[in-house]
């Protein structure tokens, strides 16, 4: 059996899954990576930490995927899209670590959810939907509980990653849909390899010389690694996978289970307890996923 059929056929295996399965795994790895981070910033400087994470996920998918391969194969229109999506992952990632430096996990993730509704409300037809919408909406209100005075510039990097993190939705699923030999979830990865390149080259000139101190010290560096498997490459491949079989609108709002995986491992990895109002916060979340149908 050739290389090509092979991958063939474990493409046919894997995007024979469920892709909730898909999205289950992302939103466990999306918290847990930078969960491990945040424990790494007593060490290595913060852009440090989002250096190594994205440096790490480059180096996995140009060793997997050699994406530089598709290029050829873009048009001038997609080859912006994938320079577009290496920029926002650098800025998203950048600007996620720098506000859960200052803020609990669990905050960040409700923010970083908000500009996911603007996607599924775009999407949402039904009234069941539209009451989806509006318990998910009052469990993130519920979650964040914004105080400004408290920490306000933590809270313009978490809404700045907002925006990030909407347009790394909008344009994920702008190359998880395209057809690339007659698979479009692993094309979607081959093109976000690409772009996490780009991120890469992106990022260097921030984050580079903050991560110095780790290339002294190879437990450091390992752990950096590991952020970055954990962040970048797992969680994005399995969006991607996801994405290829869901419309957007839907996994946006499947987004809202993500703060109450940040509430959870917040509190088993970071031991930040969540209040009532918090646990409140992610019960009207996890009540808006489950009641949320996808139309026909």
């Amino acid at each position: 059996m050739t290389s090509t059929s092979r991958r063939a056929r474990l493409g046919r295996r894997v995007t024979a899954l469920p892709p909730t399965s898909f999205f289950l795994t992302s939103a466990v790895f999306h918290y847990l990576g930078p969960s491990l981070a945040v424990l790494l910033f007593a060490r290595v400087d913060v852009l440090g930490v989002a250096w190594l994470r994205i440096a790490a996920a480059a180096v996995v998918f140009a060793v997997w995927r050699r994406p530089w391969r598709i290029v050829a194969q873009l048009n001038r229109g997609e080859r912006l899209v994938l320079l577009a999506l290496g920029v926002v992952l650098a800025a998203m990632n950048s600007l996620f670590y720098l506000a859960v430096d200052r803020l609990p996990l669990s905050t960040v993730g409700a923010i970083e959810f908000l500009g996911t509704v603007i996607l599924a409300a775009a999407g949402a037809r039904t009234r069941r939907n539209l009451l989806a919408l509006v318990l998910a909406v009052g469990g993130v209100a519920a979650l964040t509980d914004v105080r400004l005075a408290g920490e306000p510039l933590g809270f313009a990097f978490a809404f700045a990653n907002c925006v990030g993190f909407m347009l790394y939705v909008v344009l994920g699923h702008r190359i998880a849909n395209r057809l690339a030999g007659g698979n479009p979830a692993l094309s979607g990865i081959d093109q976000l390899g690409a772009a996490m390149l780009i991120a890469a080259v992106v990022a260097t000139p921030f984050g580079v010389g903050g991560a110095a101190p780790a290339f002294a010290h190879p437990d450091w560096l390992l752990w950096g690694i590991g952020v970055g498997l954990c962040s970048s490459v797992i969680p994005y491949v399995t969006d991607q996978l996801a994405m290829a079989r869901l419309s957007r609108a839907t996994f946006a709002l499947m987004l809202a289970i993500l703060p109450a995986t940040a509430t959870a491992i917040g509190l088993l990895v970071l031991g930040q307890v969540p209040t009532a109002q918090d646990l409140l916060g992610v019960g009207l979340v996890v009540v808006g996923v489950a009641l949320h149908q996808e139309r026909t």
